[in-house]
């Protein structure tokens, strides 16, 4: 073999470096955590690297390109170097990382699903879960507003889907009910008016709170007309069905916990026509008992 295409002996950190495909820093940082013993260093004080260097560097990077962490190919090559049995070592490890990539598939299949959907069905739409959404989907585009929309969201984070699904019958009754949403609009202008510089006392707060025990009235009299109650219990019916023992989720809280962290922002004018107004919703029950006059 000519003398120019011998290789050398041993190379310094660059070309092993580009060899294996890494950096110079990634190397150092093998010898800091123990994957890589440090080498002899040539007389200008640079480390040199064998034929060996390169192949256990080869092996610590295909490795790590697998997803395997660096602690556990490091374990794995102790175990080796010491006599243990360093094969089985590996192969829990990758037992362990098959099991965290499918997890991760899984994980990575659910958000693909999420932006289709936000894709298909608008984003504000496709935010809710596919249980909540799919109850608002024949709705004609542009009947449900974003403030329902983001009430929905908000419902689904404290109820849960369930919830969320049976607050969209509200919703839905709004959305094809021109004259409800007219009278709800009145109605919601009229509680964003008792802000702070309305008194708790002020006679507007009773009226309000009148008004809006008089709209929900209206509002389950009409739901009731058009057979979204009894969607709602068919709502009920698929839900256990679809989840007969619901296991808490990520980041999952109670009702009651979620609830004391949504900050409302409400005056205490306007907290007091939601008092009075669920004051008159607890007394109709009893009204509907007493007898009529003739």
């Amino acid at each position: 073999m000519h003398a120019s295409f011998v290789p050398p002996r041993q190379v310094k950190i660059g070309d092993a470096a580009a060899f294996v495909g890494v950096t110079p820093r990634a190397i150092r940082h093998y010898h800091a955590v123990g994957l890589l013993p440090e080498p002899e260093r040539g007389g200008d004080g640079r480390r040199r690297y064998g034929y060996e260097d390169l192949v256990r560097l080869l092996w610590v990077r295909r490795m790590a390109d697998a997803g395997i962490a660096l602690e556990d190919i490091r374990d794995a090559a102790d175990g080796e170097a010491h006599g243990r049995a360093g094969g089985t070592d590996i192969a829990h490890v990758l037992e362990r990382l098959e099991q965290s990539l499918a997890a991760q598939q899984a994980e990575l299949r659910h958000r693909r699903t999420a932006v289709r959907r936000m894709r298909a069905e608008g984003s504000r739409l496709g935010l809710l879960s596919d249980f909540v959404a799919r109850r608002l989907q024949d709705l004609p585009d542009g009947s449900l507003r974003q403030a329902d929309l983001d009430s929905l969201l908000v419902t689904e984070r404290v109820f849960g889907p369930l919830g969320a699904a049976v607050q969209a019958g509200r919703f839905l009754a709004l959305a094809t009910h021109p004259d409800l949403r007219e009278r709800s609009d009145r109605v919601d202008a009229a509680e964003e008016a008792l802000d702070d510089a309305v008194a708790v006392d002020d006679p507007r707060v009773a009226q309000v709170a009148a008004e809006r025990h008089a709209f929900e009235e209206a509002l389950h009299a009409r739901i009731e007309d058009s057979g979204l109650a009894r969607d709602d219990d068919t709502l009920f019916d698929a839900w256990e069905a679809l989840h007969p023992a619901p296991a808490p989720g990520p980041g999952a809280m109670s009702a009651a916990a979620a609830l004391g962290k949504l900050p409302h922002g409400l005056s205490p004018a306007r907290l007091r026509c939601m008092e009075l107004a669920a004051e008159l919703d607890a007394q109709e029950p009893r009204k509907s008992k007493e007898p009529q006059e003739p």
